[in-house]
């Protein structure tokens, strides 16, 4: 029989835990390290969260992006400035036109551009139509999250309608490519387009107390989402959160009142903050409230966009060519569904922008999520993500 010779190996990490296991002491504790994702359920696209638990207690997170990257900064930099357009859409591709508003006007800003009152009537109705669409999305699925299958319903149908008048103006249904740089792609249909928008204010404007009487004041989703997740405004600030998340802490700003845009100076609406008083935190129920009521306030603005909807040329001042544009370099910023979206833009004076970078409002609120929700259950965190509405395209860029 062979002899066997005994190796006198240093123990390593692991071969000490089993030898504290062999002794009847456990090494492990009550720490364990649970991956919530990259799949797409409840976490609303594909974000990876790296979760330390004690029990049932998140006791930190570790946000992991990266999945989805649209690569939209270097492509920028590498097509024309007309040709960025298109892919602006597929940043947030819920609120397309949301998006390309932002770089067209750091685009008109570098050429001195200023455009016509019809313009900008009709970029505030499409915008305010896609910010409806884009809280449609986020309040129907939140509600799935939480356990509600008929809020999806209603607020799907009523997505539906707006589609469908955007694909009138644009032919698409969400990658939209309207907005131009100098104007817009075409002029809006003489087939009555703009009282299929009233038909669908009419429509949807009784829609919100329904959603409110069968989600919003249900007493089980108030008990399932309010005090949970709690925001400070001090962590809001810290973290750069904008947009209805900010505003659910009762921080009272929006950049369409405060820094406006587009003639949004010349419209009358009242920016949503969450219910608490001010400086309480915002919990999930405050930013899934501010959201339906958001889109009361963006009907108010279309409404006065149709009644002063002026003549004029919406192609006018498109440019004949890119090809010497002013050097220099602007940023620009504009209040898209998840927040701010700020546009800083480069120029060398060539056809091709030097650079482009694009701030996104929703990648500021994943950076916030172990600064206020870390401490709660694994089950809370889902309401939690869900209520700050992130699209990965627009946090990966």
């Amino acid at each position: 029989m062979k002899e066997t010779k005994e190796l006198n190996l240093p123990l390593g990490p692991e071969l000490n835990k089993w030898e504290l296991l062999s002794k009847g002491e456990d090494p492990f504790g009550e720490q364990m390290t649970l991956q919530m994702g990259p799949q797409h359920p409840a976490t609303h696209g594909v974000l990876r969260l790296e979760l330390e638990t004690d029990g049932e207690a998140v006791t930190k997170i570790t946000p992991y992006i990266g999945y989805l990257h649209r690569c939209f900064e270097k492509v920028a930099e590498s097509v024309t400035y007309p040709q960025v357009v298109p892919y602006c859409d597929r940043m947030d591709y819920l609120a397309g036109m949301n998006m390309c508003l932002g770089y067209v006007l750091a685009v008109e800003k570098l050429m001195e551009i200023e455009v016509n009152d019809r313009v900008q009537t009709l970029r505030v109705m499409v915008n305010e139509l896609n910010r409806i669409a884009s809280h449609c999305v986020a309040l129907a699925t939140y509600g799935l999250d939480i356990g509600a299958w008929t809020p999806l319903l209603y607020l799907f149908q009523a997505r539906e309608h707006i589609l469908d008048i955007l694909e009138e103006l644009s032919g698409a249904r969400m990658l939209f490519n309207y907005i131009r740089i100098g104007g817009l792609a075409k002029d809006i249909p003489d087939n009555g387009w703009t009282k299929k928008v009233e038909n669908f204010l009419g429509y949807f404007e009784p829609k919100i107390p329904e959603l409110n009487d069968l989600l919003s004041y249900n007493k089980i989703f108030i008990e399932r989402t309010a005090n949970v997740g709690a925001m400070s405004q001090e962590i809001a600030i810290a973290y750069g959160v904008t947009g209805p998340n900010l505003r659910a802490t009762g921080f009272d700003y929006d950049m369409r009142r405060d820094a406006p845009y587009s003639g949004y100076e010349n419209y009358e609406f009242e920016p949503q903050l969450g219910s608490g008083e001010q400086g309480k935190p915002g919990d999930c129920w405050d930013r899934y409230i501010v959201r339906v009521r958001e889109m009361g306030e963006s009907m108010k603005i279309i409404r006065q966009a149709l009644d002063r909807l002026p003549e004029g040329d919406v192609q006018e001042k498109i440019p004949k060519n890119f090809n010497k544009m002013p050097v220099g370099e602007v940023y620009t910023s504009t209040e898209a569904p998840r927040g701010e979206l700020g546009i800083y833009l480069v120029s060398d004076g060539t056809k091709i922008p030097y650079r482009v970078k694009a701030r996104s409002g929703a990648y500021c609120s994943v950076s916030a999520l172990p600064a206020f929700a870390s401490g709660v259950l694994i089950a809370d965190l889902v309401a939690i993500v869900a209520s700050i509405d992130i699209v990965l395209g627009e946090v990966d860029r």
